[in-house]
Formats: structure tokens, sequence, C-alpha cells
């Protein structure tokens, strides 16, 4: 098995390729890594179309959920994306949070950066930026966001637990999190688990159910909540370029499933109210505090 540093190589470089494909295409595959199943379309994606904010644009067809649906954004909230790719989910939590509110994009894939702030330019949102980084070191302070979404990226990463204790670190007492993601119950087959396209196409770098919901816990969150759950189901055409008939037959009617689940969890403490803007203030950009004697 390869180690964390050449793992996130792979997916960096998969990631920048991915960047410049189709939607349909990335759709069409696991996370757009994997060879495009000419049997079934939108293997993991879920439909954003209706979704206020969204923009087509920014979405790449790489999600597994619509955590931004039930992330509880309020107006005012920062909220921080994780694997933010050309925006799509920072753009649809930007309606929510409104102009009086901030939101942070972070990827660690240069085009996939680029990509996502010529969008946010094209929109004309001055409250919307995006960070070239890591999720599991984030260039971002303790105790910044209300909220943290992410579509489908934390299985992406070797070292989970670093990535939920960052995410422990950087939201606010009281904050939470709604993150989709993929995990496993039982066994993938030693085929998928050693590919490197399936580690990038979101399914070997998968973690058991358990050990998830687990980790999530050992950090201390709390009101832990499985919002939404479905099965995702690999197509024959993409499981024979690593299984045999006969292990594709096993597979199919064993025990192991690959789930979509999109957690919400909340760290310990009162969330503090936030100082509300006049009208004037927001729409001249201006901050306003009783320190400063404007209020």
């Amino acid at each position: 098995m390869k180690n964390e540093q050449e793992l996130k190589e792979i997916v960096r470089e998969r990631y920048a390729k991915i960047a410049e494909q189709g939607k349909a295409e990335n759709a069409a595959s696991c996370c757009g890594a994997t060879t495009p199943s000419n049997k079934v379309y939108n293997i993991m994606m879920d439909d954003y179309s209706d979704t206020e904010g969204y923009l087509e644009d920014a979405d790449l067809g790489l999600g597994c959920g619509l955590p931004t649906q039930f992330a509880k954004i309020q107006k005012g909230d920062t909220v921080i994306d994780l694997g933010s790719g050309a925006g799509n989910d920072c753009f649809v939590a930007r309606h929510e949070t409104g102009i009086e509110g901030k939101v942070i994009g972070i990827d660690f894939t240069p085009i996939m950066i680029d990509k996502a702030r010529a969008n946010a330019e094209k929109l004309g949102y001055n409250n919307v930026e995006f960070r070239e980084g890591d999720i599991d070191n984030m260039p971002v302070n303790d105790h910044v966001a209300d909220v943290i979404v992410s579509n489908c990226v934390l299985n992406l990463v070797p070292n989970k637990q670093k990535v939920i204790s960052e995410i422990h670190r950087v939201l606010k007492p009281g904050g939470h999190f709604s993150i989709s993601d993929i995990v496993l119950v039982g066994d993938l087959p030693e085929a998928l688990k050693e590919d490197a396209e399936m580690y990038a196409g979101c399914v070997a770098g998968a973690i058991q159910k358990s050990e998830y919901l687990g980790q999530i816990e050992e950090q201390g969150f709390q009101n832990i909540t499985i919002q939404k759950e479905k099965p995702i189901v690999i197509p024959e055409d993409i499981l024979s370029k690593y299984l045999s008939p006969e292990d594709i037959k096993e597979f199919n009617k064993g025990e192991t499933g690959i789930f979509s689940i999109t957690v919400y969890a909340e760290k310990a403490g009162k969330k503090s109210s936030k100082p509300k803007l006049k009208l004037a203030e927001i729409q001249s950009g201006t901050s306003c505090s009783p320190e400063s004697g404007c209020c």
C-alpha cells in the first residue's frame, strides 16, 4: 500500500485532470476518476439543479450528497467547504449565509482553485474566497467557522482522523458540520482496495461506517446524526476492470455495502450571538462593533 503522501499525489494529479472533464463523464464514473459506465448515470452524485444558489458551471458532478441542504446555515454565518472544487457548494452556502456572512472554500488542486475563483468573480461575490491547502492542515485559524460542509472528500484523505481533528479546531464552540461521504459496511475485494484509480474514485479510500462515526465521537463531537444514507452500486462494466466474473458475482451477492452518508455533528460549547449590521453597513461592506462606537 502506498504511503500518505503518495496517495495525496495520486488524488491531486487525478483531480487536476478531472477539472477539465465534462460533468456527464464525471457523474457516470466513480467521482470522475474511473472509466465512465455506459450502463449507469449519476453513480454517486445528487441533483443540485433545483437548489438555490446553484451554478451549473461550478458543478463538476463529483459529489455524493447535498450537505448544504442539511447544514442549517443561518444568515451571517461563516461557512467553510472542505474540498471545494469549482465552488458549487460554496455558492449554495453563500445563498444561505447571505451578504452578511462569509464562505471559505479549501482545495489542494490549483486548477480547481482557479476555476472556483473565476466562478466567484463571474458572480460578483466578494464574501466567497478560495484557499489552496490540505484539509488535514487547513489554512484557517482556530474557531473561525460556524458551519463546515464537505461533499465526498474525506474519503480521499489517508488520515481521516486528522481531518476530523482539524474540523474540531476550526469550528467555533457550538458550531457544527454536515458532511457527505462514502463509507463501507464489510470489506472491499483486495483488487479494489489496491487500485489507485478506485482510490481517487472515492471508493478504495473509504473506511467502515462504524469506524467513521467512531472517529467523530472520539474527537468529542455531540449530537451525531446521519441525515441521509443511500447505497452506491458500482456497475459491472466498471467492476470488470478489477474483478473476474466470478468475483463480481460474489461481490454483488455478498454482505459488503458501499454507502453515501450525510453526517451532522456539533462541537461542544455555547454559540455566541453575532452582532447585527445595519443595512447601510452591509451594502458598503464596512463592519461595526460595540468597541468601535458605531453601533
